[in-house]
């Protein structure tokens, strides 16, 4: 459910950072017993689609026509967005590969993470870093709706040249495990919104116990190849997922966006849907080229709380700098008569 603000913010806040917080453990913790215990989740491969269908579905749900809204108001901030999330990190996962000469797999795998659209818990670290909200909605709606045409032909592109690439087929994943459950979400919360607003609470903790799970499989899935090359793609993800943040924030800048909405280019940029990543790199290469997704499912989680606390902290701090100033800056007050009690009258005068 996407933070709003207004009567409850402080609640809302605390449930925020209530879901990034015990969101990366419960991944971390999952991904872990994959790795320990990799026959505890054997088979498990084959229904990672479903399970992000599910999350999909659970984003579908959270949607009204108010996140479509802001595509309309504002589309050049909205376009800017898109250009820069499908730049900007699929360009730095060709570069992140090349320069640590990564292995075909892991490069692909790397690149394929830059080709997926906006995070699904950008949102809600864009409301904790006191960003634009609106405008992270509607980047990472219209991102995912996107996806289905621009995911394929960039992972081609940039990835073909590691490992053989049939983008047709991954188009039509991309439509039955992400487009249509969305579209499903929405026109169930058309329908039956009033029974939907009463589940909303749990749809986050169901697509993270979804995405645990998909994170299980993979791991489960390449468990020793894990062990030889996790530092590698622990880098590889720190690299990718930090550079994207910064970079996202510096585009915002550039062309005038302002603080706010910087915020939250930072967090649609360099914040993936990490779900899909994992769930083509499993169907279209291997299970270890899906290593990279699972590492950054829980990193990106991680890295956005950090800094979208530091930049809320920098936001408080240039609020309250801005009203020390205002108070310095004001017009003394008039002084008053003897014997006049209360404020001056308006216009400077009393009755003659």
């Amino acid at each position: 459910m996407t933070p709003r603000s207004g009567a409850g913010d402080g609640a809302k806040d605390g449930a925020a950072r209530r879901a990034v917080t015990l969101f990366p453990l419960l991944v971390l913790a999952a991904g872990a017993l994959g790795l320990a215990t990799p026959s505890l989740f054997a088979g498990w491969t084959s229904g990672v689609p479903y399970l992000l269908g599910c999350v999909m579905f659970c984003m579908g749900l959270t949607m009204t026509p108010l996140d479509f809204q802001g595509v309309v108001k504002r589309p050049w901030a909205v376009a800017l967005g898109l250009v820069a999330h499908y730049v900007i990190m699929p360009g730095l996962g060709w570069l992140v590969a090349h320069a640590l000469s990564l292995p075909p797999a892991l490069a692909a795998g790397v690149i394929l993470v830059g080709c997926a659209p906006s995070g699904t818990a950008s949102n809600v670290v864009t409301y904790l870093a006191r960003g634009d909200v609106a405008l992270s909605v509607s980047v990472a709606t219209v991102s995912t709706v996107l996806a289905p045409l621009i995911t394929p032909p960039l992972t081609l592109l940039l990835a073909g040249e590691y490992l053989p690439v049939d983008a047709g087929a991954m188009v039509g994943d991309i439509l039955k495990t992400v487009l249509l459950p969305v579209i499903a979400g929405v026109l169930v919360r058309l329908v039956a919104g009033r029974y939907v607003d009463r589940v909303l609470p749990a749809m986050p903790w169901l697509s993270s116990l979804a995405i645990a799970a998909i994170v299980a499989a993979v791991v489960s899935g390449s468990a020793d190849a894990i062990k030889s090359a996790a530092l590698t793609v622990i880098l590889a993800v720190v690299l990718h997922n930090g550079l994207g943040l910064a970079l996202g924030y510096g585009a915002g800048r550039l062309f005038g966006l302002g603080a706010p909405a910087s915020r939250a280019m930072s967090f649609e940029v360099g914040m993936q849907n990490s779900g899909l990543a994992a769930s083509l790199a499993t169907a279209h290469f291997s299970p270890m080229a899906a290593l990279p997704a699972a590492v950054f499912s829980v990193w990106h989680n991680v890295s956005g709380a950090l800094v979208a606390a530091w930049m809320a902290h920098r936001a408080r701090r240039t609020e309250a700098l801005e009203a020390a100033g205002a108070d310095e800056t004001a017009p003394a007050p008039c002084p008053r008569r003897p014997g006049r009690r209360g404020p001056p009258p308006p216009g400077g005068g009393g009755p003659s």
